[in-house]
């Protein structure tokens, strides 16, 4: 992987920079790059960067405790590498630093993509409580885990999450759960003007549906997709479709 401003990323040149705009995957607390599927992260037709946060992943250094910082973060990064606008995709509390970078720098976003998303992200007190600690982090997985997946989806792949969730420091994701839960943009959400998709999973207990609909219900002309037989985790348990609806997103973006 390459690495720009401290930052290692995915890159997909799946078309000439300056035709179409390139797609900027932002992962959610705790995750890496690797929580978008390859369906995602090559996405045919279009230039994708999927970043591993400071502190995550092969990015090393500290992980920040504010959404601000996050999006900070990621203006320095796509500044290295001569990206000034983009289509912004994140899930989660990645979703919270696209949402506040088309509030805060709007002349950079092209469009959204909110994943597994909310205007506020508060996190229940018990699970700040187990994460605050190296001694009951992994309670922290434990219900990260049970709350993130759908009813139906395969237990390797809850294991393959849970592991991938320990990989990273447990300082670093209590920090983004931190973040998450002082993020709160119910009063501005209504002030972004950029083309926005918003998808959830049907069963998605850490950002409800209803949270996606408040979403689409203040943001101007935004298109709300619900996935069944899906979780929060939404694009790891249905990556194809996830990746058709961004797909078609793209494909009707004004460039």
């Amino acid at each position: 992987m390459p690495v720009a401003a401290d930052i290692y990323y995915h890159i997909y040149e799946g078309s000439e920079q300056g035709q179409k705009p390139p797609v900027v995957l932002i992962h959610g607390a705790g995750g890496t790059h690797l929580y978008w599927p390859s369906e995602v992260r090559r996405l045919p037709g279009n230039r994708v960067l999927a970043a591993d946060l400071p502190g995550h992943g092969k990015s090393g250094g500290r992980g920040r405790q504010s959404i601000s910082a996050y999006a900070w973060v990621i203006l320095e990064w796509l500044a290295v590498l001569g990206v000034h606008r983009a289509v912004f995709v994140g899930h989660s509390m990645g979703s919270a630093i696209a949402i506040t970078l088309a509030l805060g720098h709007a002349e950079h976003v092209l469009g959204l993509g909110l994943v597994g998303a909310g205007a506020r992200l508060s996190v229940a007190p018990e699970l700040l409580e187990s994460a605050s600690s190296p001694s009951t982090f992994y309670r922290a997985i434990d219900t990260l885990v049970s709350r993130s997946f759908s009813s139906h989806t395969d237990a390797k792949l809850t294991e393959l999450a849970a592991r991938r969730m320990a990989e990273v420091r447990p300082s670093v994701t209590y920090g983004d759960l931190l973040a998450c839960n002082s993020f709160d943009e119910m009063d501005r959400i209504g002030q972004i003007r950029q083309p926005t998709l918003i998808l959830c999973g049907v069963e998605d207990q850490m950002t409800p549906v209803r949270y996606s609909q408040y979403l689409a219900d203040s943001i101007p002309g935004a298109v709300l997709k619900t996935i069944p037989d899906a979780g929060h985790m939404v694009m790891l348990e249905q990556p194809q479709s996830v990746a058709k609806a961004l797909l078609d997103f793209l494909a009707g973006l004004a460039y």
